[in-house]
């Protein structure tokens, strides 16, 4: 946990500090960038650091590499998510196995109205990971939805998503879980924001669950070239869990750009 808050205070202290030339953002700047359902292309890194687990003195990593892409299929507005992750975990031996995850995808179709934006849409994972310890071994098919309510002062609402496996390795556990992600964005002056936004995970077959609540700091710049940077930190307590090996406390730290189309 130690290095963890070390780690975040580093990343706050950039926040502060770092001001590229030409970076006025606008509130709808800010809200753009941190609306899962902007249909612009973005990339975004993030690294969950997993300082603590139940039942357990080991720690676990996950850096996420995550691109969007708005399409058009058939006069209808989608937005593509496809998400690698490169995972650290304990493994039973007592050492710590680090290899690239399942690849995750997600193509929602997009509707609603400017103040109550909605999608939903089919959700993928493919049993890409290099390691048994760092991906789950199947085939699984689910859906993705999220709505979303921006505001002047920020934004409200949720992503949520479901997985089943459809086929995989026989003898690795069955794949039944639903994530719901709150988000709470509130802008603060000068592109500064508050966030929270941790992803409450429930296994439907287990029933094991945790449920992290966060509470942390972004600042969002524009570039003279259209490109939007966000850049964030956000530490996590979980604050109700059933089942071994759940994170206990984990710092989410980020950088995303958003890219304007036709530019």
């Amino acid at each position: 946990m130690r290095s963890s808050l070390i780690f975040s205070a580093i990343v706050l202290t950039l926040l502060v500090r770092i001001s590229p030339a030409h970076a006025q953002a606008s509130t709808e700047d800010m809200n753009k960038s941190n609306n899962p359902l902007t249909p612009m292309a973005g990339l975004n890194l993030q690294d969950y650091i997993i300082s603590s687990l139940y039942d357990s003195n080991e720690s676990a990593n996950s850096f996420l590499v995550r691109g969007t892409l708005p399409m058009m299929l058939g006069g209808y507005p989608q937005l593509a998510r496809l998400t690698i992750p490169y995972n650290t975990n304990p493994s039973p031996t007592g050492e710590h196995v680090s290899g690239f995850g399942d690849l995750n995808f997600f193509d929602i179709f997009l509707m609603g109205s400017p103040e109550l934006q909605l999608g939903i849409g089919p959700y993928f994972i493919l049993p890409t990971a290099s390691k048994d310890e760092t991906g789950a071994g199947k085939w699984q098919l689910g859906a993705a939805a999220t709505i979303i309510a921006p505001a002047t002062w920020g934004l409200l609402g949720g992503l949520f998503t479901y997985q089943h496996d459809i086929g995989g390795e026989s003898d690795r556990p069955t794949q039944n879980i639903f994530t719901v992600q709150p988000f709470l964005i509130y802008n603060l002056p000068h592109a500064f924001y508050l966030r929270s936004v941790g992803i409450w995970n429930f296994n439907w077959e287990t029933g094991d669950y945790y449920i992290p609540v966060g509470f942390g700091l972004g600042k969002v710049w524009k570039l003279e070239s259209g490109i939007v940077m966000n850049l964030y930190a956000e530490p996590q307590w979980t604050v109700a869990h059933k089942g071994p090996l759940q994170p206990e406390f984990q710092t989410l730290v980020g950088l995303n750009f958003q890219f304007p189309l036709g530019q």
